[in-house]
């Protein structure tokens, strides 16, 4: 009786879960009440109370059941591709690949949940929520630290903060192309391109391009 017990309250809690993240995909942080997520879970509020206790407290647990497992598989090819390198600095495109990559792989896992995953990801990203998007910057900082030591070390000639901002634009471009392509649509019309599998060498290729490019030249006239 009570491995029956535990076993429903754990499928409960993955219920809600899944609800959520969905939810909070579609809608936003502040666009999704507790009541659209007891309704879409099939549970009453006292379960949610029981499993996270507060709004705030299930989102948190909404993106740490993917982003650490996410961190931790860039973090473990960051390791494995220093250790072969015995001290060299790794190839820009290697260290792009280990962290974007690694992201795009799990944006391609539609029926495991990855790709809901991930444009709530990129959602909270571009559409930012101040309590949310503190929580992630504590849940990305490692990671994202020792990525950009790399970069870093990687790219000697260029300064920190032009690194610092092409990483920035590079996760803005990486979640905007997950996001899909309903924004292209708005100017283009029809846009019927969207098979996944060509998201990831598409977008590798533009982030990379990015990355490489000349240095912007701040004393010219416009």
């Amino acid at each position: 009786m009570r491995d029956d017990t535990s076993r429903h309250s754990a499928d409960t809690r993955i219920r809600i879960l899944d609800a959520a993240e969905v939810l909070f995909m579609e809608h936003g942080f502040d666009g999704t009440s507790m009541r659209m997520i007891t309704g879409s879970a099939g549970v009453n509020l006292a379960a949610v109370n029981y499993h996270f206790g507060t709004k705030e407290l299930l989102i948190q647990d909404v993106f740490r059941r993917r982003l650490t497992d996410l961190n931790k598989a860039r973090l473990a090819v960051l390791d494995r591709m220093e250790t072969e390198a015995a001290g060299a600095p790794l190839k820009p495109s290697r260290i792009v690949d280990a962290f974007f990559g690694t992201a795009l792989r799990m944006a391609a896992d539609v029926e495991g949940g990855g790709h809901t995953f991930m444009c709530l990801l990129g959602r909270t990203y571009t559409e930012p929520n101040e309590f949310v998007r503190k929580f992630l910057a504590e849940e990305y900082a490692e990671c994202v630290e020792r990525f950009l030591s790399a970069l870093y070390r990687a790219l000697p000639e260029v300064e920190r903060k032009e690194i610092l901002w092409r990483f920035h634009f590079m996760m803005g471009a990486m979640s905007y192309a997950i996001a899909g392509t309903d924004a292209l649509q708005l100017v283009t019309g029809k846009f019927d391109d969207e098979e996944p599998a060509r998201l990831a060498p598409r977008l590798m290729s533009f982030l990379l391009g990015g990355l490489r490019a000349p240095l912007a030249d701040f004393g010219a006239n416009p």
